[in-house]
């Protein structure tokens, strides 16, 4: 991971990115119980991962190295849409 983010040029970001995944998958078990959660935490993952598709496409990577950001992208944005209603 490190030397991704160093690929990247976002080595100062690596540790923010780490603990904002995780606090947002401890969301969404949350959110099991608590819809405010859930909305915060699929939509901010969400937005996460539409940067890191971004990051892929900017640094050139292949679609298909670029394809889990896009799908995670994807399915939390299905989760926080379900939510609403």
């Amino acid at each position: 991971m490190k030397n991704e983010f160093k690929r990247f040029g976002l080595e100062k970001f690596g540790v923010l990115t780490a603990v904002l995944e995780i606090t947002g998958g401890i969301g969404l078990i949350v959110g099991f119980v608590s819809v405010p959660i859930l909305l915060i935490s699929s939509g901010g993952l969400a937005l996460l991962m539409l940067l890191g598709f971004f990051t892929r496409l900017r640094v050139k990577d292949s679609l298909l190295v670029s394809l889990p950001a896009f799908t995670f992208m994807v399915l939390n944005a299905y989760i926080f849409y379900a939510a609403l209603a």
